[in-house]
């Protein structure tokens, strides 16, 4: 609008008269035809212009001056001739054409921007003019931004805007004392806008108060130091060679300069690399912050940095404006922005591993950031510099860990990024030398336990080559595999490190790390024992939810450890409670939670149970881990129910969802070949309690999924051995009441078993009176006792054992009351060997008189057989996590 409409303002009396007389000499032009639709006077005479007018004077050309502004860039190009066609007087004006060219100068971009400002303070003058405060407002807000690009790219405040400064805060002083003194007040809307422009100016004000009190003082010399650093940053027009005093800009390998926000070519050199962070670092994280510019700048600083201190300051920059490409917490950083940050960290870790006299600490005393700093500068000859580099190693462990969460672990992508865990293996123990070295505690409790989640889970062959990875890079630290000796020794010297310099957190962790180590090399009793010495059954419903995690994890292995080692009673006690919340994979981060009918996760619910969900290689396979329980219930069960007569007693089981799955199988009419690993273990159980156990046998044994155990085939034959010695319980059990003698012998052939095992199992269920009978070793058989039990003593029996149950629950309840921890005398830590053994002893002669309660068939009673020393019992794995 301003090239047919000039502002009042604009316009001078000599203008008008100029243009007034330039129009009467311009008499070369015809004026265009007034028709109804008419085109514009510039698309007009671009038709009616002759040859002649083309090279007319200069006093035709100052009166078409205004009419080829509009037309600048509509306006065709005159074709050129070909050179043959050409004459010597064309050629010269050409020539000088050119050079006329070559001498316009571009504005620069620190030109623009001062335009664009003075500008918006016009648009401003002529809000105040009409008493307009919401465009007021809005052209201000528009002006702060102007004048954050020119911190960003390090230019000094302009006079004009600390002259618009004072001139808004009287223009507001005097509008305020109007208003209050006018009978009629301005719109709420206009209000509103004037209240907000007293409090923005005043915060401007107060920000720039250094600024306005010099010009305040001396605006000319203001001015004049505002010019001078003007003109020694101004960047050269195109084509034209920079003067000789003005200092070089940042040049690549390539030629090419490195240029900032607006155009400005930065000016990266050793001497100003201090301001150049500090600009960097203030654009962190605002909205429009280009993030990838910010890293090739601090990149090239790390360049130019002379000195450890300047290295230090921009490595801590740079690794942090890495981690912060990626604004989103769900997506995980790219892999070779991963691998930088990595390299970098040991860079930072090196750095101040080789120079003592730097040290990078959480909290210091503030100091100069412009600065450089040197040790003998301060007192103590350290420099101390604000920052964490345990941060950095927590980030990229996390980072890590989230992008195996994101990544398919079917292809060979998962498989490609696994390998970087033995460079970041590097920098953990590269950062716990250095922790160790410099003698920090709590960092070096974290980074411990840093290290001790990375090795926990894994087999000795996999810990080996990590550490290997670490030795071969020079990263020696004090706890390592060469100087301990064995991956178990390594484990146990970092917990032992963690039990007595960690926080109560990392000494849980830590703990449960150690008893996993143990469970997953078939270490079951020194892992049981530490479990319920530690007593966490009792604390970890207040933990976190990844210990919780952990937790199940722990307690799971080691119901697998007692599994592989034979003892099927403590497999199923220990696997029970878990299985019973039907929630495996849920509880073991290894799977979301399936949205139920009156049940729904909120979306950060969702989101949350997403993040902390396991990487598949840490995964335990729960289809192994069910075939382990539901063969451990089917040993425990089957014998169970053999054993009972009346259905009341049948009807309490042992283990629920094994006698779930084994009363739907029943109920089937038509039973098929076995497909699944459910139903070959069901098909299992029918055949053992039918008495063919060496179809339970073949049956049990096919199970393709215990390839996947370590010793498959020693778990096999195991597994062959308890199935004949529980095949031969359920017999006896059976078929009891239908003998009045019963040869050893015929048992041993008929199962398959040596006479002196036979004996030995016959002699134990004697023992525990879950059979009544005696045994004749002379003439080798066992002799049945009859032993007839009434209504009434059926009754007293069941009432006897719930009275029973009552009183083991009071005694639970008063020992918890008291403080006393769980029943067995596990509270107090053993001093030597044999207190334990006895404190053991103690709890199952005193779970001997109540078990002694329960009616078995001949009238006998037959113990419960113990719940793997009643304290895996209490600890409801399950649950935790269910809570949490």
């Amino acid at each position: 609008m301003s090239r047919f409409f000039r502002q009042a303002g604009d316009s001078d009396s000599e203008s008008s008269s100029s243009e007034d007389e330039l129009s009467m000499s311009s008499g070369d032009e015809a004026p265009a035809p007034s028709k109804p639709a008419a085109k514009p006077a510039g698309a007009m005479s671009r038709f009616l212009r002759t040859a002649g007018s083309d090279s007319s004077s200069s006093s035709s050309e100052e009166s078409d001056e205004e009419e080829s502004d509009m037309d600048s860039d509509e306006a065709p190009k005159t074709k050129k001739k070909p050179a043959f066609l050409r004459s010597d007087s064309e050629d010269e004006d050409e020539s000088d054409d050119e050079e006329g060219k070559a001498g316009i100068r571009i504005m620069s971009a620190q030109e623009k921007r001062l335009a664009e400002m003075e500008a918006t303070g016009k648009a401003m003058d002529n809000g105040l003019k009409i008493n307009d405060w919401v465009a007021i407002s809005n052209e201000f807000d528009k002006l702060g931004r102007m004048i954050q690009r020119q911190h960003n790219v390090s230019e000094p405040i302009p006079p004009f805007y600390v002259k618009t400064l004072i001139s808004l805060e009287t223009s507001l002083t005097s509008t305020l004392a109007k208003e209050k003194e006018a009978k009629k007040k301005m719109n709420a809307t206009n209000a509103k806008a004037l209240t907000a422009m007293k409090q923005k100016v005043r915060k401007a004000m107060k920000e720039y108060e250094q600024d306005i009190q010099k010009y305040q003082a001396d605006p000319e010399t203001f001015e004049r130091d505002y010019l001078a650093s003007v003109s020694r940053e101004q960047p050269t027009a195109t084509g034209a060679k920079a003067p000789s005093g003005a200092p070089a800009a940042d040049e690549g390998e390539d030629g090419f300069q490195s240029v900032g926000k607006g155009g400005k070519t930065l000016q990266l050199t050793p001497e100003g690399i201090f301001k150049t962070l500090q600009s960097v670092q203030e654009a962190r994280g605002k909205k429009n912050t280009d993030r990838a510019e910010q890293i090739r700048i601090l990149e090239r600083l790390l360049e130019i940095a002379v000195t450890s201190y300047q290295r230090i300051r921009v490595l801590l920059a740079l690794v942090s404006s890495r981690f912060d490409y990626n604004s989103s917490v769900s997506n995980h950083m790219p892999t070779e922005l991963w691998l930088s940050a990595q390299r970098e960290v040991d860079q930072l870790i090196s750095i101040v591993a080789a120079d003592p006299s730097y040290i990078i600490q959480e909290i210091t005393e503030d100091y100069d950031d412009l600065l450089e700093r040197h040790p003998s500068q301060e007192k103590d000859g350290v420099v101390r510099i604000r920052g964490s580099i345990i941060s950095f190693v927590d980030r990229l462990d996390d980072e890590f860990t989230k992008s195996l969460q994101n990544i398919d672990p079917h292809g060979t992508e998962y498989v490609e990024r696994l390998k970087d865990e033995k460079v970041l293996y590097c920098t953990i123990c590269r950062a716990q030398a250095f922790y160790e070295k410099t003698k920090q505690d709590d960092p070096l409790s974290r980074v411990v336990m840093r290290r001790l989640e990375h090795i926990y889970s894994k087999p000795n062959a996999v810990v080996q080559a990590l550490e290997s990875a670490a030795e071969a890079s020079d990263v020696t630290p004090a706890m390592s595999l060469s100087a301990k000796g064995t991956t178990s020794d390594l484990i146990h010297s970092l917990c032992v490190y963690l039990y007595k310099a960690g926080n109560s957190l990392l000494r849980t962790r830590a703990m449960l790390s150690h008893i996993y180590h143990y469970a997953l090399h078939n270490d079951f009793h020194t892992a049981r024992d530490m479990l319920l010495m530690s007593h966490l059954q009792e604390s970890i419903h207040s933990a976190d939810v990844a210990t919780q995690i952990l937790y199940n994890r722990t307690v799971v292995q080691l119901g697998l450890c007692a599994f592989r080692n034979g003892l099927i009673k403590e497999a199923q006690t220990t696997l029970h409670d878990i299985f019973a919340t039907q929630k495996v994979k849920e509880l073991l981060a290894q799977g979301i939670q399936h949205q139920q009918r009156f049940q729904s996760l909120t979306p950060e619910q969702e989101k949350a149970e997403r993040q902390r969900q396991l990487p598949f290689h840490m995964h335990i396979n729960t289809e192994l881990l069910e075939a382990a329980f539901l063969v451990s219930s089917m040993l425990v069960e089957i014998p169970l129910l053999a054993s009972i007569d009346s259905e009341e007693a049948k009807r309490k089981a042992i283990s629920k969802p094994f006698r779930r799955l084994l009363d739907f199988a029943d109920r089937q009419v038509f039973t098929g070949p076995p497909e699944s690993t459910r139903d070959h273990i069901m098909q299992a159980s029918r055949a053992l309690q039918d008495g063919e156990w060496e179809k339970c046998r073949d049956l049990v044994q096919s199970i393709k999924i215990w390839s996947l155990m370590p010793e498959a085939n020693k778990v096999k034959e195991m597994l062959a051995k308890r199935i004949q010695e529980q095949g031969l319980r359920t017999y006896l059990f059976t078929y009891a009441p239908h003998y009045s003698t019963l040869s050893l012998e015929l048992l041993s052939r008929t199962f398959g078993l040596p006479i002196r095992s036979v004996t030995s199992i016959v002699s134990k269920m004697i023992w525990t009176e879950e059979l009544v009978a005696s045994l004749d070793q002379s003439s080798g058989v066992i002799v049945f006792h009859r032993l007839e039990v009434s209504r009434q003593q059926q009754l007293a029996l069941s009432i006897a054992e719930k009275v029973n149950a009552m009183a083991e629950q009071n005694e639970k309840s008063l020992d918890q009351k008291m403080g006393m921890g769980t029943s067995g005398g596990w509270n107090d830590h053993r001093a030597d060997g044999k207190s334990g053994e006895k404190r053991e002893g103690g709890v199952q002669e005193r779970r001997g008189r109540g078990e002694r309660t329960r009616g078995t068939r001949g009238g006998g009673t037959r113990g419960r057989g113990g719940r793997f020393a009643q304290g895996l019992g209490n600890q409801m794995p399950g649950q935790v996590s269910q809570r949490a």
